[in-house]
């Protein structure tokens, strides 16, 4: 039923501890694609061999596959997603540590709610003691989740400040949410953890964009979720349980910004 789609680059320890969590996912069974552009490929860590092995003992299938040269990440999303043959598609960064139920609860959300994603925001918790009421606005889906259309600039696009630093844990502690009262949430977007309808991403054109963007670019995943919820819905959902490493970024230039320069509606 389930894909999970890591792009990796020169990061093998957090690459490990990212697997490492996956291997503690109460969901079953599913297939791990790694795509790594790394100067030195993440299959030649210990770690990371280690944190694989685990994995196939659980039944797991992983692929790590070599995928050179680099053209951008929105390239390297899409070469994952022509990988991806289940009905949902997780794409998840490589510096993560997700709670032992985060798959198992996005994908019930997903099919509960018919949408064309469901996030789960990535935490800071360096940021767990820096609490910020002016950032922790959220408008919860009364009712089910429906197409939306959201564009830079507009009051919704403010909606990214709630994923700021340590914002989601503040509120979904506040609220006493937990994995059995999940609640979902509009967003203006979702870094680091979103499960797709395969099929719907592909409909929107998935990330076939990376051919008018220049190899430095950011923002490619925003643009793929805002054409899929304009077309078929999105939301986040609260507990998250997805927490950051809080390592550098590896996308340096952010200059050109995707969903600024292409259309968001297709």
């Amino acid at each position: 039923m389930l894909d999970v789609l890591i792009p990796t680059c020169n990061r093998p320890a957090a690459l490990a501890v990212t697997l490492t969590s996956l291997n503690a996912q109460t969901v079953g069974r599913f297939r791990v694609i790694v795509s790594d552009q790394s100067d030195v490929p993440v299959s030649e860590s210990g770690e990371v061999r280690a944190a694989i092995r685990v994995l196939e003992a659980h039944g797991c299938m992983v692929e790590v596959l070599r995928h050179l040269p680099r053209r951008g990440m929105a390239e390297q999303r899409q070469f994952l997603l022509d990988q991806a043959r289940a009905p949902y598609a997780l794409f998840l960064d490589d510096d993560l540590i997700l709670e032992p139920w985060v798959l198992g609860q996005m994908l019930e959300a997903i099919r509960a709610e018919g949408c064309g994603f469901v996030g789960s925001a990535v935490i800071g918790l360096s940021y767990r003691n820096d609490v910020r009421p002016h950032q922790q606005a959220v408008t919860f889906w009364e009712g089910p989740v429906q197409p939306e259309t959201v564009r830079p600039g507009t009051p919704q696009w403010e909606r990214y400040t709630l994923h700021n630093a340590a914002n989601l844990y503040h509120v979904q502690r506040r609220l006493r949410l937990s994995p059995d009262a999940t609640r979902p949430y509009k967003v203006a977007w979702v870094g680091g953890c979103v499960l797709y309808d395969t099929a719907r991403l592909r409909q929107v054109g998935g990330f076939s964009f990376w051919r008018e963007l220049p190899a430095e670019h950011a923002g490619e995943d925003v643009l793929a979720q805002l054409r899929v919820m304009a077309r078929f819905g999105g939301c986040g959902l609260m507990p998250s349980g997805v927490y950051h490493q809080e390592l550098p970024t590896t996308v340096r230039n952010r200059e050109v910004d995707a969903p600024r320069v292409l259309e968001v509606e297709v």
